[in-house]
Parts: C-alpha cells; structure tokens; sequence
C-alpha cells in the first residue's frame, strides 16, 4: 500500500504535462483504451506502447538520480560525511517502483550511470528505440570504466542503439571495454568471483531452482562432468529407467550431499501444516518457512519416508486471526523460542515487496526508542533491509497483522502479515485446536498420529518413526 500524501503537497513542474495528477489520467486512459479495429492498428499500438515503456523508464532513471543528487546535497549541508550521504534512497527508489531492495540499487545505479555517463543510451531509451532492460544490459558492462571511458563506448555504439540485437550490441560493447582499460576488466572480474553464491528458490510442483554463481570455467567444469557422467549411466542402462538430464540432477545432488542416493539428504527442512492435514488427509498445503506452498499429499508423503528422521513440534495459534500465539521477554535481545516464532509468522523479509531471506531478527521500534522485546514489536528483515532502516529519516511500526514503513520523503507502505493458516488456506481455527483457556490450564489435546507411526519421545519435539 502506498500513501501519495506527499505527492500532493509537490510544488507544480514547470512543465504541466508532468504534473503527477496529469500522468495518473494517462494511466486511467490506458486502462481504459480499447483494442485495436484490426491487425495492422494493433501490431502500431504494441510498438508505440514499447516505446512507451521506454519513455517511462528514462523518466525513471533521470527522476532517480535527481532524487540522490539531491539528498546528497541536503546531506552535504548538514555536515554529513561524504561516505554516509544518500544512504538508503536505493530502497526508497525500490518501494516506489514496488520493487525488491536490491532491483533499487540497480534502478538507481543505472539512473545515475545514464544520466551523467551514458547521454545517448538515456536518450535512446527516452526515444523508445530500447528497452530498459537493453540499458541495463549496456550500463552493466561499463560499470568498470571510468566516466569517460563510458562516455567513449556511448559514444561509439550511439548509431547501434535500437539497430541490432541484444546479444550483438553487448558482444560490441564488451570488446570496447576490453579494449579501453584491459586492467580494469580484469580487476572487475576479481570483484565478480568475490560475489559467487548458491541460491534457492521456488519452482511449480514439489520442485526447486538450485542456482549457483561460478566463475565460468567452474561452471563449464560442473557440467561437463555431470554430463560425461550421466552419459556413461545411461549408456549402461540406468536401472530405474531415468533420462540423462534426470541422472544429472541426481548426481549433483548426490554429490553436493555426499550421499549414495540423492533423497537421503542430511539437512533440517521445516514442514508446517495443519493437523487435518497431517492426520485427516485433508488437501490443505503445508508450508516451507521462505519458499512457500507444498501440496499436502506431497507433505505426507515426505513424512513417511524411512529414510527421514521426521520430529513434530505443536505451535498454536488465535482461533479468531490465525496468528501463531507469540510471547513477550523483558530482555533486550529475543529469545530462541519467539526469535522461531517471529520467522515463522514472517516468512520473509517483512519490508514490503522484498522476498529475500529472514536474515536478522529485530525490533521494530529500536529500544532506544521505547520499543519492548515482543511478538509485536519483533520483525523478520534481511540484512539489507535492516541496515536501511537505522539510516536518518526512516521509521518502521508494526503489529503482528503488519507493517508499516516510513521513508525519509514521509511516504508510507504498509505491508499485511498473513497469518500461517491463511497461507495454508486453512480458513479459520488453530493446528493444535487448543484455545487460551486450555493452555493456561495446561490441558494440551493429545497428539494423534497417522497409522503406522508412534512417537519415539513425548517432549517438545515429537519424534515419528514408521512401525
């Protein structure tokens, strides 16, 4: 949610068509255009709303980088040190453009780029004759230059720009920076091996994106290993039938496990789901803290493998919201048991738009401020969104249900917390069916288990082992 209350308090452009009241008519109309009367209009109307875009996207980049220079400057007066000026206006620049933080680095660096380096990229982006994402590819290759350097590959390419394609224009502009400043090419891909990592994310299905950032060569390495290999299975005859892209998967599984056979795989995976999932058969998904849904005979079927060491812990939650049921400490730093509680409720970075990892674990309102050690005053960020807040002019406040998030130009986004059982698709109800009155009293409901499972210890972990 984004509140504009600031947008009208701003003085009125020079230029009138600019008025933010005039660009939101635009999008109205837009909305409400109709279609084409035939073929040829409608092939005129795609390129013309293509070159829309990129009229939209220069203004952007020239909005971006007037929005820095000028928090710099106000900064400046202030006595701040130069190494702490602008801090935080790429997240500023990301929830206005509902973007993740680390997409507003990247709006505001090529903002920046473009507009004090790259002057006939800007203006070929402002022209509509390439894509955003075109400017991007370009300002990326440069960013090792010094300004004029760049100002030499814009230079050289302006007559390509729109002309060619992607892959060309890049392979251009790469051999130009190889060319001007070989050194700094070359200290650039050090900095590049510096930032190599692994990461996860959701796929339809049961399945998932296993990414790794290598250097080239690594990755070349990988592959073909994985592919000899694979071959060589396949060739023999693989016993269970599997195609050589599959035996690839299961050998890099394997391989990164260290294990014989690619499901039995050493690692703590957290499984929400409700009990009528686990015990009615009902269809409801369970869910995977910060990756998301699972269907719920894919769940069941996890938990019955022999080869998983499968333990189950109760969490409650408010019949009314379902909300887990937090707690409170009079410490400064969270608990272990409301620190697991909080990144369950959150799933996520609770910043708005952002989905990265929960990687720190704070208050809300810092302490300085007043703020307790709650459930309510407690969120879930990564380390980036966490950082941003502390800088001069942002504020967070927060409930267990949401977010709200002020920036420095007194814009405010909220962010609404679904609760696990709506997530879930639950409807209403708690996963332990345990009210207030029963916990205080100490009367928990027994645990049931599905057939053939029996605990193996009754504590707070509850671990299930088949018969």
């Amino acid at each position: 949610m984004f509140d504009t209350s600031s947008v009208d308090r701003m003085e009125e452009p020079r230029n009138p068509v600019l008025r933010p009241a005039a660009l939101t008519e635009l999008i109205a109309q837009l909305a409400q255009m109709p279609v084409a009367a035939d073929e040829a209009e409608a092939i005129d109307r795609i390129r013309l709303l293509e070159e829309l875009k990129g009229a939209c996207a220069a203004a952007q980049a020239r909005e971006s980088a007037a929005l820095f220079q000028m928090r710099c400057a106000a900064q400046e007066a202030e006595g701040l040190p130069e190494n702490e000026r602008g801090r935080g206006v790429a997240a500023e620049v990301a929830l206005a453009r509902r973007d993740s933080p680390a997409r507003g680095s990247q709006h505001l660096g090529l903002g920046r780029t473009l507009v004090t380096d790259m002057p006939h990229t800007l203006a070929a982006l402002a022209d509509g004759r390439i894509s955003e994402w075109v400017a991007t590819s370009v300002c990326r290759e440069v960013i090792c230059l010094s300004t004029e350097d760049r100002r030499r590959v814009d230079e050289s390419i302006k007559d390509r720009l729109g002309e060619v394609s992607l892959g060309r224009l890049r392979s251009r502009v790469r051999a130009l920076v190889q060319e001007l400043d070989q050194a700094a090419v070359v200290a650039q891909r050090e900095r590049e091996k510096a930032q190599r990592h692994v990461s996860v994310r959701p796929a339809p299905g049961d399945m998932a994106y296993l990414t790794a950032l290598v250097p080239l060569q690594q990755a070349i390495r990988v592959y073909a290993t994985l592919t000899r290999d694979a071959a060589t299975l396949v060739g023999v005859g693989d016993p269970e039938g599997r195609s050589r892209s599959q035996v690839m998967a299961d050998l890099l599984v394997e391989r990164s496990t260290g294990q014989i056979a690619a499901p039995a795989v050493p690692a703590e995976v957290q499984l929400i789901m409700t009990d009528r999932t686990l015990l009615g058969g009902e269809d409801i998904p369970a869910w995977i803290p910060g990756h998301g849904p699972l269907p719920a005979s894919s769940a069941r079927s996890w938990i019955r493998d022999e080869a998983l060491e499968v333990y189950l812990r109760r969490l409650y939650t408010d019949p009314q919201s379902g909300q887990l049921v937090g707690m409170e400490s009079r410490r400064r730093e969270f608990p272990e048991s409301l620190r697991r509680m909080v990144i369950l409720r959150d799933d996520v970075c609770r910043t708005p738009y952002c989905d990265a990892q929960i990687k720190h674990l704070d208050h809300a309102v810092s302490v300085q401020s007043g703020g307790e050690t709650s459930w309510a005053n407690g969120s879930g960020l990564c380390a980036r969104c966490n950082y941003t807040k502390e800088n001069p002019g942002w504020s967070h406040q927060a409930s267990p249900d949401r977010l709200e998030v002020t920036t420095p130009t007194e814009h405010r986004y909220r962010t609404d917390t679904e609760s696990l059982i709506q997530k879930m698709n639950a409807g209403a109800g708690s996963p332990a069916r345990c009210s207030a009155a029963e916990r205080a009293a100490g009367r928990l409901p027994p645990i049931e288990f599905p057939q053939g499972w029996v605990p193996r210890v009754n504590v707070e972990w509850v671990r299930m082992v088949p018969t």
